[in-house]
């Protein structure tokens, strides 16, 4: 059983998580024998949080409650309150994370949080442009690992930047195995064009009880 952290800050980027929240949530193309995925909320307190879309997020856990160890996974979207000290304590906790085996999956915003703290130095990643890393980032020394693609997955650590909310997806999905590798084929090939042929070809994919 995997458990997914989303956490969850204020003025939180609500589209940059719409693709990987939904199918680890609903499980809806998942394969037969996938392992069982908990989607969790976790942020700082039990306080409601504003995303930049204006939805209320009530979380469902703080940062002490995540548990460090390899069938945890935890997502950081992006959002325009990053450098706020107070999420100093959930890049600890990624740090923890990815010493320990499990996932961390970071998008936009939340890989300047990383690179800030060092975390990207020595691991291929991706972001908004090496640029922005440096200007935004003071302590980033990453530039010789820096990938210019929209998403990079480089062991337990996948970052992204700001257009790469879906490939960001299929790479979680890929590692999580929760998927058969021709549905999640066909279901990126889908969503990535809009061609019908995809959709027929993602149902096709999907056991005869779907």
């Amino acid at each position: 059983m995997f458990t997914v952290y989303v956490y969850a800050l204020d003025t939180l980027a609500d589209w940059e998580l719409g693709y990987v929240i939904a199918e680890l949530n609903s499980g809806r193309f998942f394969k037969k024998d996938a392992p069982g995925v908990s989607v969790k909320t976790v942020s700082i307190s039990k306080e409601p949080v504003k995303t930049m879309g204006g939805l209320t997020i009530i979380p469902d856990c703080v940062i002490n409650d995540i548990a460090v160890n390899v069938e945890s996974v935890l997502l950081l979207p992006g959002a325009n309150t990053w450098d706020n000290p107070n999420h100093g304590a959930i890049i600890e906790k990624a740090s923890e994370l990815l010493s320990a085996g499990a996932m961390v999956c970071a998008i936009c915003g939340a890989t300047a949080a990383l690179a800030n703290a060092g975390l990207l130095d020595q691991k291929l990643h991706t972001s908004n442009g090496v640029g922005y890393l440096d200007m935004v980032s003071p302590s980033y020394k990453g530039q010789g690992f820096y990938v210019d693609k929209p998403s990079v997955a480089n062991h337990n650590l996948i970052t992204a930047n700001s257009t790469g909310a879906l490939l960001w997806t299929k790479q979680i999905i890929e590692r999580l195995r929760v998927f058969q590798p021709d549905t999640l084929d066909a279901w990126y090939a889908y969503f990535s064009t809009g061609e019908a042929q995809h959709f027929f070809a993602l149902m096709q994919t999907l056991p005869a009880s779907r």
